[in-house]
């Protein structure tokens, strides 16, 4: 398995929690970065943080929807509209359920869609699947930094 970085897009604490215990569980050893809003993502993806000087381009973007500043579909939509990081996958793993926002996600090229269950259990095993298709089977696009 090679090593990426992850950068977890989550407004809500608990769920960055979750999915730092639940990636630890699972023994996925990358580095995971978080933001917490959609204008720090964008920065983030920019180089124009603290937390990325322009050094870290993800291999996985795992995005909550709904997010202060800037909403999860505006962020996908930068990150799809971008040469530089389109063939990043975006994971969109979100509470809503809404047919309007899967059908929106998967129209901006989300790679796929999971709604966050409440559960630690199954969030624990949603992890791990995300992490066991997008780390450990599929062929990620080269890094470029």
């Amino acid at each position: 398995m090679n090593q990426v970085d992850i950068l977890l897009v989550e407004d809500n604490e608990a769920d960055v929690v979750l999915v730092r215990e639940a990636l630890k569980d699972a023994k996925v050893y990358n580095t995971l970065h978080v933001t917490k809003d959609g204008d720090e993502a964008v920065a983030f993806l920019e180089g124009d943080t603290d937390q990325n000087p322009g050094t870290v381009r993800p291999g996985l973007i795992m995005l909550d929807l709904y997010l202060p500043k800037r909403s999860g579909l505006d962020v996908l939509k930068f990150i799809k509209g971008h040469d530089d990081l389109k063939s990043i996958p975006v994971v969109v793993m979100t509470s809503s359920q809404e047919e309007t926002d899967i059908v929106r996600a998967y129209e901006l090229q989300a790679n796929c869609y999971v709604t966050k269950p409440v559960d630690f259990d199954q969030l624990i095993n949603v992890v791990k699947t995300i992490e066991g298709f997008w780390l450990s089977v599929v062929q990620l696009p080269p890094v470029q930094k």
